[in-house]
């Protein structure tokens, strides 16, 4: 669905990703993993169309549709709108003014609405849910799209266990259904949840299935110091990524 050849990005001097040459197929739920400054978000504001790389090229069909869920959530607090505004916004579209929507439509919203568990949040303010309200909202509105691809930035960090739950069930339903569904994440146990992990620090360091790619060696290749060995059948990351520094298993 999505190819890279010899992709790279610069923010001017500083190159943020190495020539890079894969791509992404239809019907996959696949990790971006890496520490901090790594090339996750380069790598999906690449695949989005949010970035044009400096040399190589990044392909897509035409008419190819993509949603894009950022990590920032605080960026959002400020919105003067209803959960249920914020939804309908899923289908608008690039059009300069809404218009009333259509009945499919409407049941597209509801059905997004009720996988993600906020259909009794549409008359709150969005300013005023949690931060795993205001996610599980934003997801389903980029659900709600219809999109071929959905492109999340670290979609569960931060949040409580039932809302990773359910977003990590519900994007795993939408790769199901033939999306590409790609995702950053730091978590390991996240990770594993897919069926493709791809371990970056600024190039692709590992690439495949989580029990090929998840390895001690490759994660120390990765993370370096950050990976500080095993307990029991589990490798530990401590890795600092913008939030606080936590610990992954």
């Amino acid at each position: 669905m999505i190819s890279l050849e010899g992709a790279t990005f610069d923010y001017g001097r500083t190159r943020a990703l190495a020539p890079t040459t894969t791509r992404f197929d239809a019907g996959s739920l696949v990790a971006l993993m890496g520490p901090n400054g790594s090339g996750k978000t380069t790598l999906l504001k690449l695949l989005g169309g949010l970035l044009r790389p400096t040399a190589g090229s990044v392909r897509t069909p035409a008419d190819f549709t993509v949603a894009h869920v950022d990590q920032h959530q605080h960026q959002h607090r400020w919105m003067p709108l209803t959960v249920a505004e914020v939804l309908r916004m899923s289908q608008y579209g690039s059009r300069p003014f809404p218009w009333p929507l259509s009945k499919d439509q409407k049941v597209r919203i509801a059905e997004a609405a009720e996988r993600l568990e906020v259909t009794e949040l549409t008359k709150r303010s969005f300013s005023e849910l949690s931060g795993g309200q205001r996610q599980r909202v934003l997801i389903a509105d980029a659900v709600a799209t219809g999109a071929q691809c959905l492109l999340l930035d670290e979609p569960i960090t931060g949040l409580d266990l039932p809302s990773q739950e359910n977003i990590l069930q519900v994007l795993g339903a939408e790769r199901d259904a033939g999306r590409l569904v790609v995702l950053s994440t730091h978590h390991l146990d996240e990770a594993r949840r897919c069926e493709r992990v791809v371990l970056l620090n600024g190039e692709i360091v590992a690439d495949g299935a989580p029990d090929q790619t998840l390895t001690a060696e490759n994660l120390a290749d990765t993370f370096g110091a950050r990976v500080i060995g095993e307990v029991g059948e589990r490798t530990i990351v401590l890795d600092d990524h913008g939030h606080g520094s936590h610990q992954h298993t």
